[in-house]
């Protein structure tokens, strides 16, 4: 019996040690503090908001995620920086600005990239999207945790009515200062002014602006219904949002925390973004009913055919071809 004993304690005690260790990995506690330049009224927080109540029951309370609205953490281009250097925040995003470090993943945020979120669904299998992901880790510290997140379609909202490219000439429109953000406003046949989000107001009010690209949702939140007089549906871009955190900090997480955080983003993305294109009509109405009038008959195709210069001014037309070949488009 003893040497029964003897001969099985090595393996009990490493058996032991590997489980203590396991025990001591999940002990750990993580916060991650997660940033968004929205109003706590936009459908987006109150996803985010069940994102981290999932993900912290997901892991007994070791992973939190303390969510920010409003840019309280800082701008979105700073955080960035912040997230790249290993800080423990979060920040959503669009390939937009991540597309300042992986040229070619811009063209998500591009005129017209895509028509729908079965489509964005999709670009999850892209074998070519996902290189670019890995070279955003890898290279720039930025890990992608999903890109559920669709705020559905940015228009022009002007004091103007706009229904053709010509109609948007010398109108300042703001839009973020990301290269295929700029280059589409200008294809689109605007002056694109760079402009935090939360300066939009009262730019508008000083008329420092002649109008804003957004997403319906934004309007009521922002309360740009009180500065601006016509929503115009030129459906330009698909905002596809992206939710990134530090890689170094990501790969620093224990991998059920890491998987955790990864499906719970998809899921809470994905009811958010059915949830608001749900919401859109009713949206739309509400700001008919305050005073906003409703541009619809607007010329597509031109605007498809004009914002096809925006791929070309930054030299991702064949990047933009070979993802659309993988969605089949």
């Amino acid at each position: 019996m003893r040497m029964f004993a003897r001969k099985f304690l090595p393996l009990l005690t490493a058996a032991s040690l590997a489980a203590l260790g396991a025990a001591s990995a999940a002990a750990q506690e993580f916060t991650l503090r997660f940033n968004h330049v929205l109003a706590p009224s936009e459908p987006f927080h109150e996803g985010f908001m069940n994102w981290a109540k999932r993900v912290e029951e997901r892991t007994n309370g070791g992973l939190k995620m303390e969510v920010f609205h409003s840019a309280q953490l800082g701008v979105e281009e700073d955080i960035i920086e912040q997230i790249r250097q290993g800080a423990n925040v979060g920040q959503n995003t669009d390939s937009a600005r991540l597309g300042n470090y992986v040229p070619s993943i811009a063209v998500m945020n591009g005129p017209y990239f895509v028509d729908s979120l079965e489509d964005v669904w999709k670009l999850s299998e892209s074998p070519t999207l996902a290189k670019w992901q890995e070279e955003l880790a890898t290279q720039h510290g930025l890990k992608v945790v999903c890109f559920d997140w669709v705020q559905d379609f940015r228009h022009f909202f002007t004091n103007k009515p706009v229904r053709k490219p010509e109609d948007l000439s010398g109108l300042r429109i703001r839009t973020p200062p990301a290269p295929i953000w700029q280059e589409s406003i200008r294809a689109l046949g605007a002056a694109p002014t760079a402009m935090a989000f939360g300066d939009m107001y009262p730019a508008l009010q000083q008329q420092a602006i002649d109008g804003v690209e957004l997403v319906y949702a934004n309007i009521p939140g922002g309360r740009f219904y009180e500065v601006l007089k016509y929503a115009n549906e030129t459906k330009h871009i698909m905002l596809i949002n992206f939710q990134v955190v530090s890689a170094q900090w990501f790969n620093a997480l224990p991998a059920e925390f890491q998987t955790a955080l990864v499906e719970e983003c998809r899921t809470a993305g994905r009811e958010t973004s059915q949830k608001i294109a749900e919401m859109a009509d009713a949206i739309k109405a509400d700001l008919q009913d305050k005073g906003m009038e409703v541009v619809s008959d607007i010329d597509l195709d031109a605007f498809r055919q004009a914002g096809e210069k925006a791929y070309e001014a930054l030299g991702i037309t064949e990047a933009k071809n070979a993802v659309q070949a993988e969605l089949g488009r």
